[in-house]
């Protein structure tokens, strides 16, 4: 990509994102699919493809730091997958074949994220007493918390695929119900390891739909790698209990908009 190709605005929002990532860890589909609909004009569509794509890449960087530092419990990545592959793979072939490229599919789209965005926002806020409640109750029983760890990648693999969003607060919050006794950087990296495979799979998807934006998708990688760096160093000095309500509202706001469209 020579430099007429860039796109400064695009870049800028890929270095926000990216920082806001870093800060908080809350993955960026839930805010760059709803930056990229709702103020730059991409079709929903082009935008979570795109994005996907985006986040196979960004958090493949994350991965590998955390398997250096032996903070990614591999068995319950390779559980989160058996339901999350499978489930992305069935729902692509549903939506090339049942809803098509065109104002149905984006319909659904805008649907299923403004929808997710709002249940991420309610997990963010509502995270620590989600835990704190959790914490009182005995832990989950094995067979209970395999059972629930392919349900939850299953879940995750069709909201993915069809809006980019779901595998930040929702799954880590639930993981961490699941998994109680594992420490909550062990979680993190094993949700981030479980996300590049699965972007990966949907983002070839919709690449192979015709929905993915590559001069866009360059754009934003040069903005959000330096974001991503410069927002997991000052993560340990940011106030956390403002910017957890702050991003909360940004995406109920997000949501809210998207629904209504």
């Amino acid at each position: 990509m020579d430099f007429a190709h860039l796109d400064f605005p695009h870049a800028v929002a890929g270095l926000l994102v990216g920082a806001l990532v870093g800060l908080t860890g809350v993955g960026g589909g839930s805010l760059m699919t709803p930056l990229l609909v709702l103020l730059f004009g991409v079709s929903p569509q082009t935008a979570v493809g795109t994005d996907l794509l985006y986040a196979a890449v960004t958090k493949s960087v994350g991965m590998a730091v955390h398997h250096q530092r032996h903070t990614v419990d591999w068995k319950i990545m390779r559980r989160l997958a058996t339901g999350s592959i499978p489930a992305a793979v069935v729902t692509l072939i549903a939506m090339n074949t049942f809803i098509h490229i065109g104002k149905s599919a984006n319909n659904v789209i805008l649907d299923v994220l403004g929808t997710l965005l709002v249940i991420t926002a309610v997990g963010i806020l509502f995270q620590r007493k989600l835990l704190a409640w959790g914490a009182t109750h005995h832990p989950v029983e094995q067979d209970k918390a395999l059972f629930g760890t392919l349900v939850l990648g299953a879940f995750l693999g069709v909201a993915v695929s069809i809006s980019s969003v779901g595998a930040g607060a929702i799954g880590v919050t639930v993981l961490l119900m699941l998994y109680r006794r594992l420490p909550v950087a062990r979680i993190v990296g094993t949700d981030i390891a479980h996300a590049v495979p699965l972007a990966l799979v949907a983002g070839i998807g919709h690449w192979l739909l015709g929905s993915v934006d590559f001069v866009l998708l360059l754009n934003l990688l040069i903005g959000s790698i330096p974001g991503v760096i410069v927002g997991s160093l000052w993560s340990s000095r940011a106030p956390d209990r403002l910017l957890r309500p702050a991003l909360a509202l940004v995406l109920l706001v997000s949501g809210a908009r998207l629904l209504m469209q």
